[in-house]
């Protein structure tokens, strides 16, 4: 997957979490987010390291 994928991948998810915090369903807005912070991390390592 490159670099842009999962820039939009990340942005979806945190974009996704907003839209759910608006809107007053807390629970879902945060696993939205806690989703996209985890993902984003995977995602830097797996850069750092190779």
């Amino acid at each position: 997957m490159s670099h842009l994928n999962k820039q939009v991948i990340v942005a979806l998810l945190f974009i996704a979490g907003i839209g759910s915090f608006i809107s007053g369903q807390f629970i879902i807005s945060t696993v939205l987010f806690a989703g996209a912070a985890i993902y984003s991390n995977i995602v830097i390592r797996a850069t750092l390291n190779s």
